[in-house]
């Protein structure tokens, strides 16, 4: 006998569904969002659940209480599970009434989840990101304030330029937004500093991010957000296409009446992989000999911001397939090509 309950979830409410596979017995109920009277109702159950939502809405209190209370916890795609409807009609008791069937057909869509502690790491790259995109915007300020008051030009980042701005008399309300923007900048670059810091301590106790650390313009943030992004890349049988869309670099195909046509990348995937592949790919293009080779001769016929995210696809996959074989960048770049494993092959002198 198993119990299977569909739960339309919501931060605050969640809509239950639920069957006994024995006596066939089907119930729906509310429940509120409070922790403690979810956990009761959960804890009061006769036998461990199979319980399936949406990856909608991220609760990792409600996935902790489930593993917790014994049950078992199934997350779908939403946008499959949509299509699954026969109505066009919707509401919380028909979601959890649809997941509910999926998963009594054994049709549910389940989609791979990353262990908390990838989900920890990611975090803390995107708290990082976030204040790093402040500190810009304060920067931009000082900046216009100095172009204000008549500076000549030069890089507001630099000691040199903002030891000048710092001596500019200026009016009291100017003073006063310069003394406030300054002691901003230092507060963030404490955070910052404190959050590299830990990040650089997972880094160097990651085996997988030392090893794409070998390829030239990857550095310990891009290998990070690679390595716990994707995860096991085994389970893609077709590395090279079926990674660049989990990321959202490949081109949107638009072709009609025999004429093919791409344009832009679907962005489908990790936005903050996409990012630190964007800041490699500018360095690599510049240091690594293939990569540039590359990207000069698709410099040559599209434009550069094409060229560039064609050279962050490429390092992508070179990453992936490095994580996949467990080989330096050098081990790679021997093999000539990006299919088989590397450490099978012969060597060539």
């Amino acid at each position: 006998m198993t119990l299977y309950i569909g739960v339309d979830f919501h931060p605050h409410q969640q809509t239950l569904s639920w069957c006994d596979s024995e006596t066939g017995e089907t119930q729906t109920r509310d429940l509120p969002g409070d922790p403690e009277t979810v956990r009761n109702f959960y804890s009061s159950l006769r036998e461990p659940a199979i319980v399936g939502i949406e990856a909608s809405a991220r609760a990792r209190w409600f996935e902790n209480m489930l593993f917790e209370t014994g049950h078992k916890l199934f997350v779908g795609n939403p946008v499959l599970i949509r299509k699954r409807a026969t109505s066009r009609h919707k509401s919380d008791r028909r979601d959890a009434e649809l997941i509910l069937q999926l998963l009594l057909r054994e049709e549910f869509p389940s989609i791979w989840r990353r262990p908390p502690e990838s989900e920890s790491v990611l975090d803390m790259l995107r708290l990082r990101q976030s204040l790093v995109r402040q500190r810009t915007g304060i920067y931009n300020r000082l900046q216009a304030l100095a172009h204000d008051v008549g500076l000549p030009k030069g890089r507001i980042k630099t000691k040199s330029f903002q030891k000048l701005l710092v001596g500019v008399e200026l009016d009291e309300v100017a003073s006063i937004r310069r003394k406030h923007l300054f002691s901003l900048v230092d507060k963030l670059d404490e955070q910052i500093s404190e959050l590299s810091a830990w990040l650089e301590k997972i880094a160097a106790r990651d085996s997988s991010v030392q090893l794409l650390l070998s390829q030239k313009g990857v550095g310990y943030l891009t290998a990070l957000a690679t390595v716990h992004t994707l995860g096991d890349v085994s389970r893609f049988p077709r590395l090279s296409k079926q990674i660049v869309s989990f990321v959202g670099l490949d081109p949107v195909e638009k072709s009609s009446a025999g004429t093919t046509r791409f344009g832009s990348i679907s962005k489908a995937g990790s936005r903050l992989l996409r990012h630190h592949l964007g800041l490699a790919a500018q360095i690599a293009c510049r240091s690594d000999a293939k990569l540039k080779s590359f990207y000069k001769r698709l410099a040559k016929k599209k434009p550069k911001p094409v060229a560039k995210v064609a050279i962050a696809r490429k390092l992508l996959v070179k990453l992936a397939i490095m994580l996949r074989d467990h080989i330096t960048a050098d081990e790679f770049d021997q093999r000539g090509r990006t299919v088989g494993n590397a450490r099978l092959t012969t060597d060539l002198k």
